[in-house]
């Protein structure tokens, strides 16, 4: 890293969480009082009383967060400050020659947690059946208001504006050339990254498409019915439905992009946190709850919770869902991107961006595939394959 100002001063970091603070956590799981059971036998209500009554059991009793802090210390994390806010970020060189670096960035529910998964495959891609030519260097931050960044005191940290921060982060770091990559949130800030177009930015890779053009995506409104236009062909029409699908079930992010602090009971109940995270969508939900079931497949409980804990530990839930509000761009519309971009599209997402609609969306579209197993949380679900797309897609950019 060259020398640093002061202000961008760039900071060792570690964690270090009080015991005190993990038996409070276990208190209160311990305490929670419970609704009675849902009334019907599916998940149509929400999440299942067995699911997070085996969650709590596995928590209060089993889980082990010093695990995951230890993973964590074991990377080398760091701080710096810009624009008046301290960002974490995880910063991992790889030991090959000429690889590229590549920024990472999480979404919601998430964190760094997401990320740790494809680390070692990217940074070091011999020992996971790769080539020294397709290493990278990763730097993964926790967004604004998320994981142990700091929390904004005032409006103004849109995606538009984290965005902007990460550029400046990675030319901070020496980086005079760079790759993006993301999903959800991460998704929305690698293309709006890409809007701006830094020279440094050589491309990005995203695996949650924003390719719905604007007489599509204006057509969807929460919680209300829309019918598919007839001129669209057969793999639009089922991205149209998913979407339709996906505007009627929306609730958690309707409340946190008007009214984020009313839901200071997040705050609150380490129980009600964790039902209201792992209920974002369908696919994930299942998954979820197939870990405490005793069937995991893709994400184990610890994978769950750790994730879990580190927001109760931080107390980001409101801080983070304030990023809802502060969201001026449409979540899934084209957003006139002029650079190199890859595609890959998941089957579990929430929907699959069509070929047509990716071509349109990103003229200089470099990599498109679509993956038969997988769903929103790629990288934390399937970090073999999402690394093995991530080195596929970038390979013409080296």
């Amino acid at each position: 890293m060259e020398n640093q100002t002061s202000t961008h001063a760039i900071r060792p970091f570690s964690i270090n969480i009080p015991e005190e603070e993990l038996v409070e956590l276990r208190r209160r799981i311990l305490a929670t009082r419970w609704p009675e059971k849902e009334t019907v036998a599916d998940q149509s209500q929400g999440v299942q009383q067995a699911t997070i009554q085996e969650l709590a059991r596995y928590w209060a009793t089993e889980y082990d967060w010093r695990k995951c802090e230890a993973k964590l210390n074991a990377l080398p994390q760091f701080i710096t400050e810009i624009d008046g806010l301290d960002i974490h970020f995880i910063h991992v060189r790889s030991k090959h020659e000429n690889a590229l670096p590549l920024i990472v960035t999480h979404g919601w529910p998430g964190s760094v947690v997401e990320q740790l998964k494809i680390i070692d495959p990217l940074t070091n891609p011999t020992a996971h059946g790769g080539s020294a030519a397709d290493a990278f260097h990763l730097v993964i931050p926790s967004m604004p208001g998320y994981g142990f960044s700091a929390k904004p005191t005032a409006p103004g940290w849109s995606p538009k504006h984290i965005a902007s921060a990460w550029i400046e982060l990675m030319k901070r770091l020496g980086y005079t050339q760079f790759l993006a990559q993301g999903g959800d949130w991460g998704a929305i800030i690698t293309e709006l990254m890409a809007v701006q177009a830094p020279p440094e930015l050589l491309g990005i890779h995203t695996n949650m498409a924003g390719v719905f053009p604007p007489e599509i995506a204006t057509m969807f409104d929460v919680f209300q019915p829309r019918n598919a236009p007839a001129s669209l062909s057969e793999e639009e029409r089922r991205a149209f439905e998913q979407m339709d699908y996906f505007y009627k079930h929306v609730g958690y992010a309707v409340m946190m992009g008007t009214r984020p602090q009313t839901l200071t009971g997040l705050a609150d109940s380490p129980i009600g946190l964790a039902a209201f995270m792992i209920d974002h969508d369908t696919r994930s939900y299942e998954l979820i709850a197939r870990a405490f079931s005793g069937h995991p497949g893709g994400l184990t409980r610890d994978d769950v919770l750790d994730n879990i804990t580190l927001f109760w530990l931080t107390n980001t839930a409101v801080s983070a869902a304030r990023l809802y509000r502060e969201n001026t761009s449409g979540f899934f519309d084209v957003k006139n991107i002029s650079i190199p971009v890859a595609v890959s599209v998941f089957p579990d997402e929430l929907y699959q961006a069509p070929r047509s609609w990716a071509e349109q969306a990103f003229p200089k579209l470099i990599h498109y595939n679509r993956l038969n197993k997988g769903g929103h949380f790629a990288a934390w679900e399937q970090p073999k394959l999402l690394s093995e797309e991530v080195r596929t897609a970038f390979r013409s950019l080296r």
